[in-house]
């Protein structure tokens, strides 16, 4: 008995040094701060109608995070929901703490239904706008929230301090149930389209019952706005301006770029930018405005969202500008932008390519040049053989995503719990493939329809830390299915070394490459009939999710592990896990 004391007293000491070494390399690093997400449901009234969905605090979207570089941010999960949960820390590295990043089954067991989970959220050279969502189900429809990482105190943007600034975030709106939805969507392979886009909750005033609600940022004229802008949607691209203002893009998932001036962005599921805009024009009312962007033949939602850009002290300024006003008439109609047509892949191609790094002495590179392992990965639209579903186009199959012809198939336990403690499992292999299974003209017309057929797998890619990897993804064009692909990895930010259309070839497109000022991401766009090439070094140990942001394909399949090893000391290796982790 008195040697079961002194082992649980070893133990309770053993948690308590670990917890307070874990606080003085905090305080060296950074400050600490502290957030309780309550998980309930709440009513909302949008499009005419009220519903009951699950939301943070009660709002939609949910609460921003703000940090410092190098801080340290604990966030309380409460879940009173009526379905397990889970919480990204989207663009968040995590060094080493693969724990708190949050995927389902993957990194971590769901947050049951009246429990709870702290996540320590180890911000490090993240600077800019990120963002946080569930990761479980479709559930991040109604769940997200952005994260402003400011820089370290005592230091300033890498551009002209902007007056003020303002959370833009595009988020799907549906009139149903979105996890009855995602359900019925897992058994028929078709996803029910969404109703509404919105900014910052609100659809704008082309929906109906929506006029009183659009959403207006109160601008001043002269004054300079940094937009924080973030894309929540579900399954859809987007285009986004301000009617005849330019934009100024300065800052791309949580880190800094050459400056870009345009007159409208592409965005992507998962992606985030900063943009600089100034209330210089004739003082009015402008509408902001985003509608989709749409590479592939499927349906999608073709509605367009607006807000306001709503000069607020027109009427005290001098007549030599104002030129004309309808700020202080306001029955006249605001313009409205020229945002690029919905098919438009050319402006589309030409926003992602002008995006550069600041690549300066404050901000410098470190483009790996040397590859130790390169992956080349198909990414497609494929079919599964299930007589019992159907597909939206070939009867007697469902749809399916694939990752070099595998379809994910989501464990029931998680993946780095198994991996950390070397269980004997059947949970998932270590042999994804570093090619696709066959080579054949990947972009072609009127391939044939076996190609169309994926198998079905839990795989992972294993490679060594400090590995310098490169992964190029291509794009398939099988059935005449081919799509842009938004691709994210956990864990890291990655160089978008190459990005071009057709099939990529391993002989003359490297040549090409950008390996000076790319820019330093956590989701690109694999282009329509194209491919896209990222490069990173393997510093953070840990298994990391790999998927396709558009959530109905991550559900069909586009998914995949990385699994990063330790390095040869403690300092290079995973984490303890936390004193508590969900169970399964």
């Amino acid at each position: 008995m008195a040697m079961e004391k002194m082992e649980v007293m070893l133990r309770f000491l053993g948690l308590l040094l670990m917890l307070l070494n874990e606080l003085l390399y905090c305080m060296a690093e950074g400050n600490i701060n502290y957030y309780d997400f309550l998980l309930q449901d709440s009513n909302f009234t949008r499009l005419c109608s009220t519903k009951s969905m699950l939301t943070v605090n009660g709002s939609f979207p949910g609460p921003v995070l703000r940090a410092y570089r190098g801080d340290t941010v604990y966030v309380n999960v409460h879940n009173q929901g009526e379905y397990n949960i889970t919480i990204h820390w989207h663009g968040v590295k995590q060094p080493r703490n693969p724990w708190a990043d949050g995927p389902e089954y993957i990194t971590q067991c769901p947050i049951q239904p009246g429990s709870n989970f702290t996540y320590e959220i180890i911000f490090s050279t993240e600077e800019g706008t990120l963002w946080w969502h569930a990761h479980s189900d479709w559930s991040r429809a109604t769940i997200h929230g952005a994260i402003i990482v400011l820089p370290r105190k005592g230091t300033s943007y890498p551009f002209p301090e902007p007056d003020e600034e303002e959370t833009i975030i595009f988020s799907s709106w549906f009139k149903g149930d979105v996890m009855k939805m995602y359900n019925e969507a897992v058994v028929t392979g078709v996803p029910k389209l969404s109703d509404a886009f919105t900014i910052n909750g609100q659809p704008g005033d082309l929906y109906p019952c929506s006029n009183e609600t659009t959403y207006r940022l109160l601008v001043q004229y002269g004054k300079t706005y940094l937009l924080r802008i973030v894309n929540a949607i579900l399954n859809e691209e987007l285009f986004f301006s301000v009617a005849e203002h330019n934009l100024t893009i300065v800052g791309t998932d949580g880190a800094y770029i050459k400056p870009v001036i345009t007159n409208y962005i592409m965005i992507i599921p998962g992606q985030t930018l900063d943009v600089l805009v100034t209330a210089n024009q004739p003082p009015s009312n402008y509408y902001m405005a985003a509608r989709a962007f749409v590479s592939g033949t499927f349906s999608f939602h073709n509605g367009t969202t607006t807000g306001i850009f709503q000069y607020t002290n027109c009427c005290s300024l001098p007549l030599s500008i104002l030129q004309y006003t309808s700020c202080c008439s306001p029955r006249l109609s605001p313009s409205f932008p020229n945002l690029p047509s919905y098919k438009d892949s050319a402006a589309a191609l030409t926003f992602t390519k002008s995006l550069r790094s600041l690549a300066n002495q404050d901000y410098p590179v470190y483009v790996p040049q040397n590859i130790n392992t390169q992956i080349i990965m198909t990414v497609s639209l494929n079919l599964l053989p299930t007589p019992e579903a159907s597909c939206a186009r070939v009867v007697g199959n469902r749809c399916s995503g694939g990752l070099n012809n595998i379809s994910w198939v989501m464990p029931s336990t998680a993946i780095l719990q198994t991996y950390y403690r070397q269980m004997e499992q059947n949970i998932f292999t270590y042999d994804f493939p570093d090619q696709p299974p066959w080579s054949y003209n990947y972009t072609g017309e009127n391939l044939p329809s076996s190609l169309l057929v994926a198998s079905q797998g839990t795989k992972a890619k294993v490679v060594n830390y400090s590995e310098t990897v490169e992964i190029v993804f291509q794009g398939t064009n099988a059935g005449g299915r081919a799509e842009n692909h938004p691709m994210h990895l956990h864990g890291y930010n990655f160089y978008l070394v190459g990005i071009g259309s057709g099939n990529f070839n391993n002989e003359t497109d490297p040549k090409n490459y950008n390996l000076n000022d790319p820019p330093y991401v956590n989701t690109i766009g694999v282009p329509k009939n194209g491919w896209a090439a990222i490069r990173f070094r393997a510093e953070n140990p840990g298994v990391w999710f790999m998927h396709c942001h558009l959530e109905k394909h991550a559900t069909w399949g586009m998914d995949m592990v990385l699994i990063v090893k330790n390095g040869s000391t403690a300092a290079t290796s995973i984490r303890p896990p936390p004193a508590y982790m969900p169970d399964c």
